[in-house]
């Protein structure tokens, strides 16, 4: 079952079960990939599981970025919102890399480039972040490209 296909049936039990902030994430998710479907392939496309994932961590860096501006709001309550749709939004990602399997990627993708500085690390991260299949977080691996690389 795709992620996509995952979604749809997430959606009905929601709706069956009437909870509501399930609902409403799953739906703003959905035409979220929709909209990216029709951007990438047309009115009648349906984005592989990859592209999905992309759209389901933008969605989840949108939760972040707000609970951020509420907090140094102090709106503790909107914050929890946040971070309630954020937990539904994250059941649908890949379980993630370790801090261990992240640093091993990073090596070898560093080994095998050939990268010696700053400079090649748009290499050294292009080829992570197809290799982590959406495991890990760009903000991660950028991380530990960076130490790694003089």
């Amino acid at each position: 079952m795709t992620i996509s296909q995952t979604i749809l049936e997430d959606m009905k039990t929601a709706m069956r079960a009437k909870d509501s902030l399930t609902l409403n994430v799953v739906r703003n998710l959905k035409s979220s990939i929709k909209y990216a479907a029709i951007e990438k392939l047309g009115a009648e496309g349906e984005l592989p599981d990859p592209d999905v994932i992309t759209v389901i961590r933008k969605e989840i860096k949108k939760r972040q970025d707000s609970i951020a501006s509420y907090e140094s709001a102090n709106r503790a309550d909107l914050a929890d919102t946040e971070k309630a749709e954020m937990a539904v939004l994250e059941k649908y990602l890949p379980a993630a890399m370790s801090q261990d399997e992240i640093v091993k990627l990073v090596e070898d993708a560093i080994a095998e480039t050939g990268a010696a500085s700053k400079k090649d690390m748009g290499k050294v991260m292009k080829l992570v972040q197809d290799r982590a299949a959406g495991r890990a977080d760009g903000k991660t691996i950028s991380s530990e490209v960076s130490k790694r690389l003089p």
